[in-house]
Formats: structure tokens, C-alpha cells, sequence
């Protein structure tokens, strides 16, 4: 899931990868893109064995490939926020009628598609616009490039300090679970229980949960489809853009 640049997600993962190696002996290879919109059509397709996605891609994901989610982050829940400049005299979501607004991507669940709801439910007509990364809504927010942006608190928490700073949160959505580490029904059961104990080993120890907790995935715990029934409940996938 491309939240930030590909080099991040590199140090992010690469590491957590090599681990997985050790511990299982299989090999594993990073695959990065650069937009979400790519990397939506390759997990539709099933191009990926093992894939960290957002919960609404989950449901897309199980219903045309089949992907099973394993382990997710029990430490909080995935919630979108809208963010102004520090100095904006902004206070509130309802100020934003009419302005146009940042985005990673159409279908960042968090970021995105918990916020386009919520502007819906309160009639908000707002002109979104996509720049298909966390780090590039912030940084713009900060820069004084865009009026507001949306993102996620963890990604958000990620920032540099000096990005963070100049930004404001003026909304938050309602939370649902987080990203699940999934996998793809062609591989092998032992293949994932193998991965899924070796996660649960790194987690287990402060030099490994020091590796998840950069995804973030601070308190790992099983995950199941049951854990996303908001997404139905809430009728998000009406917001689901096709790309």
C-alpha cells in the first residue's frame, strides 16, 4: 500500500521481509508502486502473494481474488483526518464548502473515503483533488499550496516534525479497523501459517516489534473479514472509485 514514496516503503518493509526470510525460509521479494491507482490494479489482477492493504480493499480484493486477511494492528483504529495550515483561519469542515481539497488517492479509505463521507452526510460539496501520496497532502497543507488535506493519524504522526508543525487537524472520522497483512489463496496453507507465526514471533520481541511498529503495526492480533463489517454498515464502497 503506497502511503508514502517507494523508498520509505522500502526501509519500512525490506527489513520486516528479511526477517520473514529468516524465520521461514522462504524468499520474499518487495514490490513497490509508486500510486495507488497501480497498485489497486495489480492486487486486483492477484499479482501479489502477500499484500498490506486497506480494509476496503480487502473487501474488493476477496471478492475477485479471493485474499485472506492475517494479522492486523489491535493497538487503535484506522481514522481519517482533515488538516488545514497552522495558521488557517479554518475551524471546521463546513468552512471547506465549495474549496478544493487534497487527497492521496480515491479510494485511501482513511484518508479518503472516510472523509468524502462525511462531507457527503453533512452536504458538503467540496473539489477533491488526487496526489497519490499521505506525504504529498501534508506537505502541500504545510507549504500553503492547499487550503486542506486529507490523511490518517498515523501517517500523519509519521511526518517530520517540521511538516507537523505547520499543520492543524480540524476533523476526524469514525475509526474501523486497520490495514490487514493478507495473502492470496495460491499460496500454500503451511506457506501462510509459517508467515503468520513468524510475525507473531517478531512481534514478540522488542527488536522485532521495533520493525512493525514502522508500518505501523504496534499491537499484532489475528485479523478476519468480520473485523470490516463497517464497511457494508456503512455503505462505503459507494465511494469506491473504479480506476
Amino acid at each position: 500500500m503506497p502511503q508514502f514514496e517507494q523508498r520509505r516503503l522500502f526501509r519500512i518493509w525490506r527489513p520486516i521481509l528479511d526477517e520473514l526470510e529468516k524465520q521461514t525460509g522462504l524468499n520474499f521479494e518487495f514490490i513497490g508502486t509508486a500510486k495507488i491507482a497501480a497498485f489497486e490494479q495489480s492486487f486486483m489482477a492477484g499479482k501479489f502473494d502477500f499484500v498490506y492493504m486497506n480494509p476496503l480493499h480487502i473487501i474488493k480484493a476477496k471478492d475477485d481474488q479471493g485474499y485472506i486477511p492475517l494479522v492486523r494492528d489491535g493497538s487503535r483504529q484506522l481514522k481519517g483526518v482533515m488538516v488545514v495550515h497552522r495558521g488557517s483561519p479554518i475551524r471546521s469542515i463546513e468552512e471547506l464548502r465549495g474549496v478544493q481539497v487534497d487527497f492521496p488517492a480515491p479510494n485511501a479509505l482513511g484518508a479518503s473515503i472516510l472523509n468524502r463521507a462525511d462531507f457527503s452526510k453533512r452536504k458538503i460539496s467540496i473539489i477533491p483533488r488526487y496526489v497519490q501520496t499521505h506525504s504529498s497532502v501534508y506537505l502541500h497543507v504545510a507549504k500553503g499550496i492547499s487550503t486542506a488535506g486529507g490523511g490518517v493519524a498515523s501517517t500523519l504522526q509519521a511526518q517530520k516534525k517540521s511538516v507537523r508543525d505547520q499543520l492543524r487537524v480540524i476533523h476526524t472520522t469514525r475509526g474501523i479497523a486497520p490495514h490487514p497483512f493478507s495473502v492470496h489463496p495460491r499460496v500454500p496453507a503451511d506457506h501462510r501459517r509459517s508467515v503468520e507465526l513468524a510475525l507473531r514471533k517478531m512481534a514478540s520481541t522488542p527488536q522485532g516489534q521495533h520493525l512493525l511498529d514502522a508500518v505501523p503495526m504496534k499491537k499484532l492480533v489475528r485479523a478476519k473479514l468480520s473485523d470490516y463489517r463497517a464497511i457494508k454498515d456503512w455503505k462505503l464502497e459507494s465511494y469506491y472509485i473504479k480506476q
